[in-house]
């Protein structure tokens, strides 16, 4: 970084932790804008090749230059941290973004979610990234680029798909069930009989062995499923689709606390700007303009969005939260709750008329119309995106002994609806790696029962 900017930053770190901030030390780094461009399309500096990122670039790039997107600063957790400014950037914007941040990185260090994710993916994801990218350029050299892709088609297509519940790394499936002598009987008439000479099996027979289905029940980590149970699958196909799910693991803590996580930074970034009374007064007032660029309601300046900025949600919520509960009882928030619980618990009705938030429908005739003001349904739509990591819940029910894979769609309960068309693309990538029959059961737009399959 620029020596003015260094000498500012030292300062900042100074000034967070005598605020009670604590983190790993972070690293900074300005860079191009290209390059900040290809960070937020690969979503990592260094990251496996696929045809999708380049869509993907394309898309950023055109949103960039029409003026609808900016990037100031790319944050990865870990110890140590990495911050990557846009070279682009003023000294005055560089100033806000190092102190946004430090309070990521304080974020990141004390959040569960984000604390155990980085227990079990590592604090290097960088490194670990740029591994995975180097064991997939060492495939292709040795498959072909065209079997590799199709591998990785697959493998992103359900990227999303996995269990933060469950561990990184499982054990397998338990090959037989429990070893029962027979059962007892719920009723007490048959089991007054248990006891009676001649009606138990010898204490010596032999144990009856009944294999255990596969999955014992409905799973929702579909590329832990695939890489440890698809038929006929080569190993070096299972351990792509595992790098996939190491860095979707990595991933889920910034989706699931983004509101949190931005709202933290941001709050942070504008109380240390009003502490540091070594800013020169013109640097500070660009950097205050530049955070309420940042915070502003909507996403886009001069649009008229329905979408809530998560910078300004966030912000707004913490600084309603300090204010009534204090900065201790903030920190605990921080270090406890995601999305879901910071939204449904601390979004209030004032806060949310204040703000001016509301739920909302679009007619046909392409107009919006203003729903009730019902505080519960609105936190409801603020966190619908946030469901199963953003995509629809698909559960593998089982394995036959055939080796077909019974996939279902959650209907019922997931209220997001699944794609047809998409589902049928998805099925066509799964079925190359599985080579074998698949079914996925879900429901059309009337409701009725639908059946796609792949013999």
């Amino acid at each position: 970084m620029a020596e003015t900017l260094q000498s500012y930053a030292g300062r900042f770190e100074s000034l967070a932790k005598d605020n009670g901030l604590d983190y790993y030390p972070v690293q900074f780094e300005e860079v191009p804008s290209s390059f900040m461009m290809e960070v937020a399309v690969y979503g990592l500096p260094v990251r496996m090749p696929h045809w999708s990122f380049g869509v993907r670039y394309i898309y950023q790039l055109i949103q960039h230059r029409m003026g609808h997107s900016r990037l100031f600063e790319v944050v990865f957790p870990g110890n140590p941290g990495r911050a990557y400014l846009a070279g682009s950037n003023s000294l005055q914007e560089n100033v806000l973004v190092t102190a946004h941040v430090l309070g990521h990185a304080d974020f990141a260090k004390n959040n569960s979610l984000f604390k155990r994710s980085q227990e079990q993916v590592g604090y290097r994801i960088v490194e670990l990234a740029a591994a995975h990218a180097r064991q997939i350029g060492a495939a292709v050299e040795l498959h072909g680029q065209t079997r590799v892709e199709q591998v990785l088609d697959a493998a992103l297509a359900l990227e999303a798909h996995i269990d933060t519940v469950q561990e990184l790394r499982r054990e397998r499936y338990p090959h037989y069930g429990e070893n029962k002598r027979g059962s007892l009987r719920d009723d007490p008439f048959h089991n007054r009989f248990e006891g009676l000479p001649g009606s138990r099996t010898p204490i010596d027979a032999p144990l009856e062995r009944v294999r255990a289905p596969i999955p014992p029940g409905p799973e929702r980590d579909l590329l832990w499923l695939i890489a440890e149970y698809a038929p006929d699958m080569e190993e070096w196909e299972r351990d792509i689709f595992l790098a996939v799910r190491e860095e979707s693991f990595y991933f889920y803590p910034v989706f699931a606390c983004q509101i949190m996580n931005e709202g933290w930074a941001s709050y942070w970034h504008a109380r240390l700007l009003r502490e540091a009374d070594f800013l020169p007064q013109n640097d500070y007032l660009d950097a205050i303009k530049t955070h309420s660029d940042v915070v502003r309601p909507h996403a886009a300046e001069q649009q008229v969005s329905l979408i809530v900025n998560p910078y300004h949600l966030g912000f707004s919520l913490w600084e309603a939260i300090v204010e009534e509960h204090g900065i201790e009882r903030a920190f605990q928030i921080r270090a406890e709750d995601d999305d879901f619980g910071f939204i449904r618990n601390y979004l209030s009705q004032e806060l949310a008329e204040e703000l001016e938030l509301f739920r909302y429908e679009t007619a046909t005739d392409g107009s919006v119309r203003v729903q009730e003001h019902d505080i519960h349904a609105l936190r409801e739509t603020v966190l619908a995106p946030k469901y199963n990591f953003g995509v629809p819940a698909v559960l593998a029910r089982h394995i036959g002994t055939d080796g077909s894979l019974d996939l279902v769609h959650e209907h019922a309960t997931d209220g997001r609806g699944l794609d047809l068309d998409k589902a049928e693309r998805v099925l066509d990538y799964i079925h190359k790696v599985w080579r074998r029959p698949i079914r996925l059961e879900t429901v059309d737009s009337d409701g009725n029962t639908k059946i796609l399959d792949r013999a």
